[in-house]
């Protein structure tokens, strides 16, 4: 693993100073990540209701915050709608032969969200991953391509996330999300669960999986298949971002798109520690929400952690 990739990230985007007193407004490309200032850390939170639609209009004083359990004050908050790079990770194995129709619709609806000044990229994966399309601002070369996507072969999970971690990089945009969309778990990956869950840790990407799991046949099944919900899902949450398991194909298109909208509706919150640390360690997050009079039931999602300078 590598212990302190976030860092050299977080490190590079330093502020001599930053306003954080200062009533809600649009982000600048630079409010979009996780980050730490010499006294302010920036953590993007979305919040949905229970039908999965993104809220928003809400104020600092709807949230709480807490780093390792203690609580923290909120001392901005931020609409974020920054142009993002997105990575599709595209299940192409054989047991996808019934599934491609719909889950081609899904990204066209995902890609129909798109701000004008996002970029993309697309791996496709079967026995081993492939960058089938390299980072480019024509969504439509997504979609041509996988339109000639042919279903064989095994899933290569978890060396499709490595390869997508990787080719992210590349971007100079300072959101970042892939958008998983696999039937099963990985049966012929290199790379463990635990190496990329380390990698995750440390980037600024966020996570999104649409999982097309069979219902019927898991005692046919390895076990490392039964466990890729479960491994999507963690992968997801580790990083702000959701799950979605799929029980219908025909329900796709319209989980897809709306994982489109939610990437455009993220607040952002500023806190400064209460104690400041600077000892390059992990420290966990935790947001609780307060919601106004007669809102409806609200659910936030926000990055597990972050990584402190350690110096």
């Amino acid at each position: 693993m590598r212990s302190h990739g976030l860092l050299a990230v977080l490190g590079s985007l330093w502020l001599a100073s930053l306003a954080v007193a200062q009533p809600p407004r649009k982000a600048t490309p630079l409010d979009a990540r996780i980050r730490i200032d010499k006294e302010v850390v920036l953590v993007p939170v979305t919040v949905c209701d229970r039908f999965n639609h993104a809220m928003t209009g809400l104020a600092k004083e709807h949230f709480r915050l807490f780093a390792d359990k203690v609580e923290q004050t909120v001392t901005g908050l931020w609409a974020d709608d920054a142009p993002l790079a997105i990575g599709l990770v595209f299940d192409t194995s054989g047991s996808m032969e019934h599934k491609l129709d719909r889950s081609r619709l899904a990204v066209a609806a995902f890609l129909k969200e798109a701000n004008p000044e996002d970029e993309f990229f697309l791996v496709e994966f079967n026995d081993r991953p492939s960058i089938s399309v390299p980072l480019t601002s024509d969504s439509s070369e997504i979609q041509n391509r996988l339109a000639l996507t042919a279903p064989h072969g095994k899933t290569a999970l978890m060396d499709a996330v490595y390869l997508a971690l990787d080719e992210i990089k590349k971007s100079k945009k300072s959101r970042k999300a892939l958008l998983i969309i696999s039937d099963g778990g990985d049966n012929y990956s290199r790379y463990r669960a635990g190496e990329i869950r380390g990698l995750v840790r440390e980037s600024d990407v966020q996570i999104y999986g649409i999982g097309i799991y069979e219902t019927q046949g898991a005692h046919a099944m390895l076990p490392e298949e039964i466990y890729g919900p479960t491994l999507l899902a963690e992968l997801a949450e580790m990083t702000g971002g959701r799950h979605f398991p799929i029980d219908h194909l025909r329900d796709l298109p319209d989980v897809a798109a709306k994982i489109g909208v939610e990437l455009r509706n993220r607040y952002v919150l500023a806190f400064s520690p209460t104690t400041t640390q600077r000892d390059g360690r992990y420290h966990h997050l935790q947001v609780k929400l307060v919601p106004p009079p007669a809102a409806p039931p609200l659910h936030a999602y926000w990055r597990a952690g972050f990584y402190a300078p350690s110096e």
